[in-house]
């Protein structure tokens, strides 16, 4: 057995005094160790007291590196924000900032509120220095009596504290009390929205027809009878894609005696109209049946082009309509898989199509717009079409029987959604509508915010000034109640007016304000958990876009503002609520137009198809080619644009969110930093393309 070594009698000669040790090593990763006790070298050692100075030294220039290396970061996004800054403002184009004109009224609320809250946030810093801190606890006792009254500036510093909490809370608690049940209102719509969606998908509910609907066994030949269609193209100024829309219009599979193809030029450049000209006659050449029209006095905008169109002695002998803006190119098949379901279904007046976009995928702004287009075509439209039969016609990708468009009083102008008008008054005569989910057809978002500002404040300023036009039809007419008020309530003011209500006066007014007054201050599940559950039932229709669900929350609420004053515009008449401008597009071309390119006509097919053009037209046609290659070798200049609205909320809302640092509020001031910071990227113009 081995010796036992006991030397326990030492180390019990003194056990409440530790005995230094020193051990002396050529590794220095051995330090000095203060023995406490008998049992104390056996136990582990604490990992604090084994490091040496040097081992601390590398530990503080490691964290000191990552600091800095961290505040470098910081520094540097914000010196390339202000450069960015800095070029937007120093730009001085005339077109290089958003010109106002009858909408300032909002733009001067906004200074004014931003105005008031620097004051508020001067003041409310001056006190949190001075120890005035009354905010951070209600329960903290407020001076009442001269004698805890420091100076004039506390004595004016109490006397807002009582005017804050006597009259300017409760009439914003009562406001943001409103917004709120409005909010709870629209998510719940929204919620059945969804719900009715998953119904669908999980039933399989679709509209169907025969698969030979118009076999006729007493007819000649083929033994097909196939109604007579009038295809439209309204457009005005489209230089970048009317092109391809006539070529894809122009390769509709129908046939050639039972179809005619209208193209509706509203051009005021006569260049474009050459181009549009020699467009419509290399199709002609090739023997489809298609006409050039060209007004001479622009009125009505788009509702007065189709107007005008319709009224040709020739429309009486087609049975059907359907309609294409510049930017749409329909599949081959469009009119076989559309106008089949108007066969015995003699009540059907309207068969719409669904969106798809070329350039989804462009930029942030385009992968934001298709988020909400696809709940608006997936969801909002798919169940109204299926449990109501009705829905808003889209203005384009459609198909209309023309009695039932004659019968509603066809185009009218008096609205810049026109189409919209024209579906409410068919569906107050009675007539059914059809969403087909299934077939798509191919068109583009606008790719500068510049362009989608202005296409949706047409878009919520027209609903607006129907409301009033044709409210009082709805009430007066035929249809059963609960269509009148499905019509009323939930088409018009739920998601027409109260949805960009409440949006902009919770978020962008009613938030900031809070933070100044926090005896009104908003829940948390208000201003985070509802809004990012909306967001997230949005993108159920789009699953690829579920990493963009904050930069999505945070956008429409900046959007809020301009849905908010083309709504007030439209409701109440005011400068910009009859403004139709055409929204630019970029000309993108799908796989199939590219690979059309690449196999351009030979020359062999291009003699075959001059063969019978006389010389005056030929001449026409290479002038007209030579204009398309100095036009595509011409450089386009890019202006970038100030937007001031969203510019002064964005300094509110970043005021604001330096306020609620001093009341330590997290959420809320995460909430208002980034909402700040997306305002201020959109005002300077930095999200999507810039106008050409």
């Amino acid at each position: 057995m081995a010796p036992r070594l006991d030397f326990s009698d030492w180390w019990a000669k003194d056990t409440r005094k530790g005995t230094p040790v020193v051990v002396k090593m050529e590794n220095p990763n051995y330090s000095v160790v203060e023995i406490q006790g008998p049992d104390s070298a056996f136990r582990p050692v604490e990992k604090s007291r084994g490091k040496n100075a040097k081992q601390v030294t590398w530990v503080l220039l490691l964290k000191a590196h990552r600091a800095v290396g961290c505040l470098t970061w910081f520094a540097t996004v914000f010196w390339s924000l202000l450069g960015a800054i800095k070029k937007r403002l120093s730009f001085t184009h005339p077109l290089g900032s958003e010109r106002l004109g009858r909408d300032r009224w909002l733009f001067t609320a906004i200074k004014l509120f931003l105005a008031l809250s620097l004051l508020i946030l001067a003041f409310e810093i001056v006190a949190y220095f001075r120890g005035w801190h009354y905010f951070e606890s209600p329960s903290l006792h407020i001076p009442t009596s001269t004698l805890e009254i420091q100076s004039l500036l506390h004595l004016v510093y109490v006397g807002w504290l009582g005017l804050r909490a006597d009259y300017i809370a409760p009439p914003i608690k009562a406001l943001s009390k409103f917004c709120i049940v409005l909010f709870l209102i629209q998510s719940v719509d929204r919620l059945i929205l969804c719900l009715g969606c998953f119904w669908i998908k999980y039933k399989k509910i679709k509209p169907r027809f025969d698969e030979e609907p118009f076999r006729n066994d007493d007819a000649e030949g083929c033994g097909y009878v196939y109604p007579m269609v009038l295809v439209q193209i309204p457009m005005c100024n489209e230089r970048e894609v009317y092109e391809q829309s006539i070529s894809a219009v122009c390769q509709l599979d129908w046939p050639k005696d039972r179809i005619l193809v209208q193209v509706l030029d509203d051009s005021n450049d006569e260049s474009i109209q050459q181009l549009i000209k020699g467009e419509v006659a290399k199709w002609s050449q090739k023997g489809v049946n298609i006409i050039y029209r060209h007004r001479l006095v622009r009125t009505g905008y788009k509702a007065g082009n189709l107007k005008s169109a319709m009224s040709c002695d020739y429309v009486e002998a087609y049975e059907f309509v359907a309609i294409f803006d510049a930017d749409f190119q329909p599949n081959p098949d469009f009119l076989k898989l559309t106008v089949p379901h108007f066969k015995d279904n003699p009540e059907l007046g309207l068969v719409q199509a669904r969106w798809t976009f070329v350039n989804k995928d462009e930029n942030l702004l385009t992968r934001l717009q298709n988020i909400n287009l696809c709940f608006h075509f997936e969801v909002e439209q798919q169940v109204s079409g299926v449990f109501l039969n009705f829905f808003g016609f889209n203005g384009t990708a459609g198909v209309w029987r023309i009695k039932a468009l004659e019968e509603s009083g066809g185009w009218l102008e008096r609205t810049t959604v026109e189409d919209m008008d024209i579906a409410v008054r068919a569906h107050l005569h009675g007539w059914k509508f059809i969403y087909l989910n299934d077939v798509k057809v191919l068109c583009e978002v606008p790719e500068s915010y510049e362009a989608y500002k202005k296409q949706q404040h047409r878009w919520h300023s027209g609903p607006m000034q129907l409301f009033r036009l044709c409210l009082g039809a709805i009430l007066t007419s035929k249809i059963a109640i609960w269509k009148k008020a499905n019509l009323i309530l939930l088409f018009f003011l739920l998601r027409k007016l109260i949805l960009p209500f409440y949006s902009f006066t919770l978020f962008c007014i009613i938030l900031p304000l809070t933070m100044f007054v926090p005896e009104a201050e908003l829940p948390v599940w208000v201003i985070c958990y509802i809004p990012v559950f909306m967001s997230f039932l949005n993108l159920l229709p789009s699953p690829k876009s579920f990493p963009f669900i904050v930069p999505y929350l945070l956008f429409e609420n900046t959007m809020s503002v301009t849905k908010f004053n083309a709504m007030v515009s439209g409701l109440f008449q005011l400068g910009s609520s009859y403004e139709w401008i055409v929204t630019k597009k970029a000309g993108r071309s799908s796989e199939s137009d590219l690979l059309s390119i690449t196999e351009k006509e030979t020359p062999s097919k291009r003699s075959q198809l001059l063969r019978g053009v006389s010389d005056s037209e030929l001449l026409e046609l290479n002038q007209l080619e030579e204009q398309k290659q100095a036009v595509a070798k011409k450089p386009v200049k890019k202006i970038n644009k100030i937007y001031h609205k969203e510019l002064a909320l964005a300094f509110l809302l970043l005021t604001a969110a330096v306020r609620s640092l001093l009341a330590a509020q997290g959420v809320h001031f995460y909430f208002l930093m980034f909402q700040g910071v997306t305002f201020l990227l959109v005002g300077l113009d930095l999200i999507g393309e810039q106008m050409s």
